[in-house]
């Protein structure tokens, strides 16, 4: 019997783990609803509900092969034991996966567990992160190598007797209701119908309209929740991609194809890029990656500032937009993601670990490798990144420019004339608005803005600081070749990371 434990890679298509289990033996494939995993403070009830759809779609691709999906709740390490004492294991297998320190730490139970009952483990790679990695150098041309490799295709199976047991609802976990009425829906199905439609219709203005939370909404692929639970493998959607560049270039049309796809094959890079970060840091989810800046910040963050942030009632109107919009969609824009962090980190000078913990919550797509990645770059305790302190006025005026967004997360500014939009507190009327139907805001913008910059700056100064930061850009930097480099669009600096 050969167990396949299904985690971050609920499809069988392009399921390695699967396929090569079913090449050794009898295969029952397996999901552990974890309830400790689910009392965690970096999940939450939207990324319950889209798991629970993918299984349920995952069981019956599985049933059409053969064999349903056994879904078991409890502690893995039980739940394996249990098989083992009636059915029999001889292996288990699974694909690597880089998740948070709670399942590192679980594995680790697993790995010991497989010794102890003489199971063999077989993990298998899954997408370009590496581990026990010597040197970042080679990694970009490997990722190419790995993902130019055939998809592969999922097997038949011989049906088991073993009852597959009910898939639980978010009340079973606990779970409650986060407000997120206009979630991305999972499964396998909704991935491919994504991943066509931005191929071969949403993406062609990808480039010049990710930067927009209205246009972008679109514009983006939106296959980051699927690439994040694995219900499309990060090979099948680099692979499409290639092939529609193909075709665009066959084509030799300019209507901006060819630059969308090129940005965006750049970016499905990128992703395993910072994923393998953390593969090589795993306590860059709990500290600062340079030590240098382990005092500037009380790891206590301000309750009051921190609540105002999250609820967006900051008292600025395109951040307070963009924290509603997340908390109703599961989606925003990676430019606004970095802003909203920016400003939780910076303007309102919270320790990056509590807002951390809030966008994973409500990011559908969390993908613990690129967020804590990210979430330490937009508060500048990376100490090799430039920091990059958001003028939340301008960002509102530069990415809202009819106030559209802006206006429909926060109709309590109705009354305010479009040209005050993003400062009401210019406009004749604020006595009428700010401080009744919406907050006066909670810092004052551009001079909370300047002490933050002097104060990360004040702390790259000096030797030892400098030294520590070659070590991370020795360790963490990426190796850019010069055809990557001159295929970086305009606004590469801002990476579109949630796709």
């Amino acid at each position: 019997m050969q167990v396949v434990w299904f985690k971050r890679d609920l499809r069988v298509q392009d399921h390695r783990a699967l396929a090569n289990a079913a090449q050794h033996g009898q295969v029952l494939p397996l999901f552990v609803v974890e309830p400790e995993y689910w009392r965690l403070e970096d999940v939450s009830h939207r990324h319950w509900a889209f798991v629970a759809e993918t299984l349920a779609e995952l069981r019956g691709d599985l049933a059409a092969l053969g064999q349903p999906l056994i879904v078991r709740v409890g502690d893995v390490v039980e739940v394996l034991d249990t098989l083992r004492q009636t059915i029999g294991v001889h292996g288990l297998w699974s694909h690597e996966e880089t998740g948070n320190g709670w399942t590192y730490t679980r594995d680790n139970r697993v790995g010991d567990w497989c010794r102890s009952n003489a199971v063999s483990w077989m993990e298998v790679p899954q997408h370009g992160v590496q581990r026990r990695m010597a040197s970042r150098n080679g990694w970009a041309a490997q990722w190419d190598r790995f993902m130019a490799e055939p998809i592969v295709h999922a097997p038949a199976f011989e049906p088991t007797d073993v009852e597959p047991g009910p898939i639980p609802d978010a009340r079973d976990l606990n779970l409650a209701p986060d407000g997120a009425r206009d979630r991305q829906t999972g499964g396998r199905d909704a991935a491919e119908k994504v991943l066509s439609s931005f191929l071969k219709e949403r993406g062609q203005t990808y480039r010049r309209a990710m930067s927009s939370p209205l246009s972008g909404a679109r514009a983006c692929s939106r296959l980051s929740p699927h690439l994040a639970w694995g219900s499309l493998s990060m090979r099948e959607a680099t692979q499409a991609t290639w092939a529609r560049q193909r075709e665009v270039k066959a084509h030799g049309a300019r209507d901006g194809w060819g630059g969308a796809l090129s940005s965006f094959s750049g970016r499905l890079h990128w992703h395993c890029h910072f994923i393998q970060k953390l593969e090589d840091a795993p306590r860059i989810e709990f500290e600062n990656l340079h030590r240098g800046y382990n005092d500037i910040r009380s790891s206590a963050p301000d309750a009051e500032r921190l609540a105002a942030w999250a609820r967006g009632e900051t008292g600025l109107p395109f951040v307070d937009a963009c924290m509603r919009s997340l908390r109703a969609t599961g989606w925003l824009n990676f430019r606004m993601r970095a802003m909203v962090m920016a400003v939780a980190s910076y303007h309102l000078w919270l320790h990056w670990r509590a807002p951390g913990l809030e966008l994973a919550r409500l990011f559908t797509d969390y993908e613990p490798g690129i967020h804590w990645s990210q979430v330490q770059m937009q508060s500048g305790t990376t100490g090799i990144n430039t920091v990059r302190i958001y003028n939340p006025v301008k960002q509102g005026m530069d990415q809202d420019p009819t106030g559209a967004f802006t206006r429909r997360w926060v109709p309590e500014l109705a009354k305010i004339e479009d040209r005050f939009l993003q400062e009401p507190w210019k406009a004749e009327n604020a006595g009428a608005v700010l401080g009744r139907a919406y907050p006066m805001p909670i810092v004052d913008h551009l001079s909370s803005a300047r002490d933050a910059r002097e104060c990360i700056w004040a702390v790259r100064k000096g030797e030892a600081f400098r030294q520590e930061a070659r070590g991370i850009v020795a360790k963490h930097a990426s190796r850019k070749t010069p055809q990557r480099r001159s295929r970086k669009s305009a606004t590469s600096k801002q990476l579109d990371l949630p796709l």
